[in-house]
């Protein structure tokens, strides 16, 4: 009897966070670094997080290296879209502009209706 044996995700992030900062040193490297260095990296984060829990530990390291944040994110793309962009600071940016615009609108027409009979 062939039994499949399903392991429980790894809580442990340390080999994750060492392989997250290696790639954000790689990115901010003042020297060329070498695309199968570069390469290696990612894979070796790539099969990190395919074994490691979701959860608050995952999301703080996420948070803390932006480069595993993008390839994390890449990796559960067909899942959950762009999930660690700033969509939220876009979206408030957006709707302050908004608001700002139709009040400066809303002002320029209570000037104009103020000064139509003055002349």
């Amino acid at each position: 009897m062939n039994t499949t044996h399903n392991p429980s995700p790894k809580t442990d992030l340390a080999v994750t966070q060492v392989l997250a900062q290696l790639l954000e040193r790689l990115e901010h490297s003042a020297v060329p670094v070498g695309a199968e260095q570069y390469r290696s990296v990612v894979e070796h984060l790539v099969h990190e997080f395919e074994d490691v829990a979701p959860g608050a530990d995952l999301g703080r390291l996420l948070d803390a290296y932006p480069a595993a944040s993008e390839v994390y994110e890449n990796l559960n793309y067909q899942h959950a879209g762009l999930c660690r962009s700033a969509l939220d600071a876009s979206l408030a940016a957006e709707i302050s502009a908004r608001e700002t615009i139709a009040r400066a609108m809303g002002a320029a027409k209570t000037n104009k209706d103020k000064t139509h009979g003055e002349g």
